[in-house]
This record gives structure tokens, sequence and C-alpha cells, in this order.
């Protein structure tokens, strides 16, 4: 318990001091001050910016640090898991699975099925990583090559690279929910936080994000080998998010006949074909339950607004979107992690850098030349941003939110 404090006092310590300082673009006034410019941009365009010099590095979700090393455009200075402050982003979370309250309530065996799904998709990841891969390039690329500007890389190539380095599990580990809560302080600090998690203690927070019932049923019929079948459904939707953190809803639809055949439950795609799927047919036990339209979202926020509005009953999605969802009162549960860390910061191939401590002496020379490192960052408030701004304060560097 102590350490849990600690960790997360000095989560706030290191966010109060950041944010405060990078939301006026100035520093504490210490004179002679390493800073680094974060720019905030969507991942997509960051290994062109890159590759075309308009920036120096980047911080990224998977498959965008792999797109750096795979194409010879980047290299990686320190994976997620590994940045400062030491041993804080240890199987880090991430992305999760989450459910409308209402269905949860109304229709639990329909919940356990899908989380049922999930478990599976996440063991056929781990014990296939080059098949996950292949059917995930497949998705998101119709395993076309991945072009940005003038640089091209085959995307199984790319998500060959990029799986391997995820944690793919379905347990909500005591690690998982600490770092939840080390998240739950930082998005206070931000100010994204203003509603019932607020002034919420640990317990308050803890039953109010999430329930783990769906996935310990789940857990035991998987056990069993036997998934119950859930009621008709109709026609229900699921949000995801086109990155192979996803990679559970990809494989689990692209390889349906071997879910159906291996544990009696599928989503079967109404055509199937390369690339994305937008429906599919959920089937337990040769039985169809529901039809399920698949929602491509562009964002966590984008995701949560659906699931608000009803227009998606299910979501994966980032843990620190479906918390301040929560917290503004969102109707919804977190049931289990989909993966955890999975993120890395790059820097351009030639750079002077090829571990944290060389990326710090880097950033004091150009800080000290006048000309501070520019860094690409997610939305402020990701996982990516949030890491990256204590990393850099754990260096004593201070962030300055380039316009």
């Amino acid at each position: 318990m102590t350490r849990k404090i600690l960790v997360a006092a000095l989560i706030s310590a290191i966010i109060a001091v950041l944010f405060v300082a990078g939301c006026t673009g100035e520093g504490p006034s210490t004179g002679g001050e390493t800073t680094v410019d974060v720019i905030y941009a969507a991942t997509g365009p960051m290994p062109m910016l890159l590759s075309t010099d308009q920036i120096d590095g980047y911080m990224a979700w998977q498959p965008f640090v792999a797109v750096a090393t795979v194409s010879g455009i980047g290299k990686v200075v320190s994976y997620s898991q590994d940045m400062p402050p030491a041993g804080m982003w240890t199987d880090h979370t991430c992305c999760a699975f989450a459910a409308r309250t209402d269905i949860m309530q109304e229709r639990p065996d329909l919940v356990n099925a899908f989380s049922a799904l999930t478990i599976a998709a996440n063991d056929y990841i781990k014990q296939n990583p080059d098949k996950a891969a292949e059917l995930s390039a497949d998705w998101l690329y119709g395993k076309d090559d991945m072009t940005f500007g003038n640089v091209t890389v085959n995307s199984v190539d790319v998500l060959k690279a990029s799986i391997p380095t995820l944690k793919f599990t379905s347990d909500p580990s005591e690690a998982w929910i600490q770092s939840n809560d080390n998240f739950v302080v930082s998005l206070r600090e931000l100010g994204y936080i203003t509603g019932s998690l607020k002034d919420a203690d640990t317990a308050t927070v803890h039953s109010e994000l999430y329930d783990f019932s769906p996935y310990e049923q789940a857990k035991a019929m998987l056990a069993n080998g036997s998934i119950t079948t859930p009621a008709s459904a109709g026609t229900i939707a699921l949000g995801y998010l086109p990155s192979d953190h996803h990679a559970a809803l990809f494989v689990a639809v692209k390889d349906w006949q071997y879910f159906n055949d291996t544990y009696g439950i599928a989503l079967k795609p109404a055509s199937e074909g390369s690339g994305a799927v937008d429906t599919a047919d959920l089937i337990v036990n040769g039985a169809k339950v529901a039809t399920v339209k698949l929602v491509k979202g562009e964002g966590g926020s984008q995701l949560m607004t659906l699931a608000a509005q009803d227009t998606i009953q299910f979501a994966f999605v980032g843990t620190p979107p479906a918390i301040t969802a929560i917290d503004k009162g969102t109707p919804i549960k977190i049931l289990h992690p989909l993966q955890t860390e999975g993120s890395g910061l790059v820097v351009s191939a030639d750079a002077p850098a090829n571990d944290w401590q060389s990326f710090i002496a880097w950033a004091e020379q150009r800080a000290a030349e006048g000309k501070p490192l520019k860094i690409a960052s997610p939305p402020k408030g990701s996982i990516q941003d949030v890491q990256l701004r204590a990393a850099l304060g754990d260096s004593n560097v201070v962030v300055n939110e380039a316009q």
C-alpha cells in the first residue's frame, strides 16, 4: 500500500508542475532550463512528419512505432513500459473492453459471451503472433503497403514487428488497476475529471469504473468448455479503433471458423474478403444471437460519445477516455483489459539518441542551441502524453506546448 501511495503521489507532483507549465507554454523561471516542444498531432501523419524533418520524434501507440523502425525512418528511444520514472509504467494500462450498464443488466449472457470471445481471441494472438499480424494487416490495410510521403512499407512486416511488443491480456491484475489509479490522478490534475470521480476515494473510483463479473463468468465458461447461449438480441453495435491494439476483434472476425469450431462462439462476417468488416453475426453454439455492427471510431472520446448516445453498446477503447466518460455520467463499465503497454518514443534514424539517457543529452544540447526538440504526441491527457510528460519531468525537462 505504501508503494501505491508513493507512486500516485509522484505522478500527481509531476503532472501538477508539468501541466501548469505546459498550458501556458512557460516553465519555471530557473534560467538555462532544458525545454522540449510538444506538438499535438494525429498519430497517422507522425511518420511522414518525421521523414520530412518537420519533427524530431514522436510518442505514439503501435503500429506507428513499428512503422518507423521497419521503414528505416526512425528508431525507438524507449518503449512506454521502460520510460522514467523507473518501474512506473510496467504493464501499464492501455485499451479495455467496456459495455453500457443497461445491456449488462438486461442481457448478462450476451455480455459474458462477448467477454469470452475477447479472452479467447487474446489467447489466439499470444499463440499465433504472425497469423494475428497478417489478419490485423488485412483488416487495417488490406495487406497493402503503408505510404507516408515518399516512404512506403509493407503492412504485414509492420504488424509482425508491432504485435510482439504488446501484451495481450484480459486479466484485470492489481498492476493494471494501479495503473488506472495513476491515470485517474493525472486526469484530475489535467482538469479532465470534474464529475463523480473528482473527489472520490479509491474504493468509490473502483466501484464506479469496473465490473469484473463478466470476465469471471467468461473465464469459467471457457474453462468448462461451454458458452451459455444468450437470448436473441437483434442488432447491437461494438465500437473499436483502427489499431492493432484491437487485434482481438480482427482475429475473431477474420478467423471466425476457428473460434466457432474451438469454442462454439464466433463473429461471422456478413461478407468475407480483404479489409475491414462492418457487420458480423454473433453465433453461439450454432445459433445466431445478434447482428453486430462494427463501428470504426477516430478516437476514444468519439467512441465514448457514441456509447453515451446508445449508438454503440460495447467498445474497445483506451482506459483514459473511458474513465473521463464515466466521470461525466456515461453509463458504462470497464470489464477487463484488452492489452497493456504498446507505445513508444521514436526519433529520426540519424538522431544522436539510442536510449533515454542519450535522448535527454540531445534535448539539453538542442535547448542550449536555442532549437528545442520538437516531439509530436497524441492529444493532451492521452496515455502517451501523460507518460511523455512524466518521463521528461523526471529528467528535469520542461514541456512547452508548441503551436
